[in-house]
C-alpha cells in the first residue's frame, strides 16, 4: 500500500475514520485494485501505525460500507462491486426561491458561502470540545441501549431535569408538563396536528418561521401574520387580527425571533396576554435559544405559567441539530393529549438520544459547553454588526442572543431574483420573502447568519449589488 504516516493523536478525527478515509482514497485512485488483497491486521498496524483492535475497527467499517469483502482465512480484498461513488452536483439554478428550496439547501449544503443559513456551524457545536461525546459510540457495551420504547413521554430523568431548567426560568412545570419530542420542528408538527383543523385561521409572526409556515399550509390552515416589531409582536395588531378573523391559535419565538433575532419586551409580554385571555388565544411561544440567554428574559410562559403557553424547547440550536430532541411543556391535559398523538403517530421520541443528552447535562460538560458557546454568539454578533454596517446594511432592531439579524435591503432591489443571482456564485442567502406568510409582497429584506456574514465573498457580492 506503499508509505504511510503515522496518525498524531492530537487529530480532530478518530484514528479509524482516518485509516477509512486512506484505504478508500487508494482505492478511489487505482492504487489497490478491486479483488486485490489489503495488508493482514498485524502488517497494517505497522503501516500506519495503529493498533491491532483499531485497524480491525476500520476494516469492518470498509466491510459494511461494501468497499471490501473479507474471506474468512484468506485475508480481506477490495471488493469487485462496491459502490459508485456519489457524484456531486452543482446547485441547482434555482427557478423558485422559496420556503421549501431554503430548508433544502440549508440540509443538503450545497452552497460554500452559507450566510442564509439556520444553522451554526459545525465548530460551534458537532465540531467543538462537547463534541466527541455527541457522536456514536464505537464500541459495543459503552452505553447501555433501552430495552423498550419506553414511556411515550420521554426519559424521565430528562424531563426531571427540564422541569428544573424551566424553574430558573421561573416557569413551574412537573415532570408531567413535559413531553420530550424528535426537536421542535416534531414539536410544532404535533401542536399542528392536534389542534388546527382545516380552514381554521392560524396567526403567525411576520415576518416568522417558515418551516412553521408550511407545516400550517399542509394542514390547510389560513395564516394570517402579525407585524413584529423590534420589541416583539405588535400588540395591537395582534388584537385587530384576532377580532376580524376569530382565530383562536398564535405561534409566535418571543426570544430571539427567527429570522430577525430580536426580543420581546416585558410591557409588550403583558399585553400579548391580556390579548390572548380577550380573544381566548392558545399561544405557542418556541424558545430554540433559551440555554444560552438569560433565565430573567421575559417568558410569556413564565407570566402565564402554561395556562394559555404551550412552550417549545429545543437542543437543536445549543447542542446538536442531529440529536433531533426536543420537548413542549404545557398544562397537564395538553401534554396528555399531545402524548397519545405522538404514541400514534411516531411510537416515541429516541431514548437512547435522550440518554445522552441527560448524561452531558448531568456531568456538566452541557453547562461548560453552552459558556463556550455563548461567549461566539458574543463575539460573531458584534463582528457582524460591523460588517453589516460597512456594508451599508440596517439590521433591524438590536439582535442578540441567538444567531439571527434581519436587514432590510433597498427598495429598488428584488430579494428573491438577489437569491438566485448568489446562487449561480455558491451564496446561499435567505430572502425576506421567505419568511412572509401573507400573499402580499413585503419590503425587501434578508436573513442572515451572525456566524457566516464575514466571509469575504458575501461582502464582495453585496457591493457589488447594492447599487441602483
Amino acid at each position: 500500500m506503499g508509505t504511510v504516516h503515522h496518525l498524531g493523536r492530537g487529530t480532530t478525527r478518530s484514528r479509524v475514520e482516518t485509516i477509512v478515509d486512506a484505504i478508500i482514497a487508494r482505492i478511489e485512485r487505482g492504487a489497490i485494485r478491486p479483488g486485490e488483497r489489503l495488508p493482514s491486521i498485524r502488517d497494517a498496524s505497522k503501516l500506519f501505525g495503529a493498533s491491532k483492535n483499531t485497524i480491525v475497527d476500520a476494516y469492518d467499517r470498509l466491510v459494511a460500507s461494501g468497499q471490501i469483502e473479507s474471506k474468512p482465512g484468506s485475508g480481506f480484498y477490495v471488493s469487485m462491486h462496491r459502490p459508485k461513488r456519489a457524484e456531486t452536483t452543482e446547485p441547482a439554478k434555482v427557478e423558485a426561491v422559496d420556503s421549501v428550496w431554503l430548508l433544502r439547501e440549508q440540509l443538503e449544503k450545497r452552497y460554500e458561502v452559507r450566510v442564509g443559513d439556520g444553522r451554526p456551524p459545525a465548530a460551534w457545536m458537532e465540531g467543538s470540545e462537547v463534541g466527541p461525546y455527541l457522536r456514536p459510540v464505537s464500541r459495543p457495551g459503552k452505553r447501555n441501549l433501552p430495552e423498550s420504547y419506553g414511556s411515550p413521554y420521554g426519559l424521565l430523568p430528562l424531563r426531571q431535569r427540564i422541569a428544573g431548567l424551566l424553574a430558573e426560568r421561573s416557569i413551574g412545570a412537573e415532570p408531567t408538563q413535559v413531553l420530550l419530542t424528535q426537536g421542535a420542528n416534531d414539536a410544532l408538527d404535533m401542536i399542528v396536528r392536534q389542534f388546527v383543523e382545516p380552514g381554521d385561521p392560524v396567526l403567525v409572526d411576520s415576518p416568522g418561521y417558515y418551516p412553521l409556515f408550511g407545516k400550517l399550509r399542509l394542514a390547510k390552515a389560513r395564516l394570517i401574520g402579525v407585524r413584529r416589531t423590534a420589541d416583539g409582536p405588535d400588540p395591537d395588531d395582534l388584537a385587530a387580527k384576532a377580532a376580524s378573523s376569530g382565530a383562536r391559535m398564535f405561534f409566535t419565538q418571543s426570544l430571539a425571533h427567527n429570522p430577525t433575532g430580536c426580543s420581546i419586551t416585558l410591557p409588550v409580554a403583558y399585553r400579548l396576554l391580556r390579548t390572548a385571555t380577550e380573544y381566548n388565544l392558545r399561544i405557542v411561544d418556541s424558545d430554540p435559544f433559551a440555554d444560552v440567554l438569560s433565565n430573567t428574559s421575559p417568558r410569556l410562559a413564565a407570566l402565564d405559567q402554561l395556562d394559555r403557553v404551550i412552550y417549545v424547547g429545543t437542543f437543536a440550536k445549543t447542542l446538536s441539530a442531529s440529536l433531533r430532541s426536543g420537548y413542549i411543556a404545557a398544562n397537564a391535559d395538553t401534554v396528555a393529549r399531545l402524548a397519545d398523538l405522538k404514541m400514534i403517530t411516531r411510537a416515541n421520541s429516541s431514548v437512547y438520544i435522550e440518554q445522552i443528552i441527560y448524561d452531558l447535562m448531568t456531568s456538566g460538560r452541557y453547562r461548560g459547553h453552552l459558556k463556550r458557546l455563548t461567549g461566539r454568539i458574543e463575539a460573531a454578533t458584534r463582528q457582524a454588526n460591523d460588517t453589516l454596517s460597512r456594508l451599508g446594511l440596517p439590521v433591524f432592531g438590536q439582535p442578540r442572543g441567538g444567531f439571527y439579524m434581519w436587514c432590510e435591503l433597498p427598495g429598488h432591489i428584488d430579494d428573491t431574483q438577489l437569491s438566485r443571482v448568489a446562487a449561480e456564485r455558491s451564496i446561499l442567502l435567505a430572502p425576506g420573502s421567505a419568511f412572509n406568510p401573507d400573499a402580499m409582497p413585503a419590503r425587501p429584506a434578508m436573513r442572515v447568519n451572525i456566524a457566516h456574514v464575514g466571509d469575504p465573498r458575501f461582502a464582495s457580492f453585496m457591493a457589488e449589488h447594492q447599487a441602483p
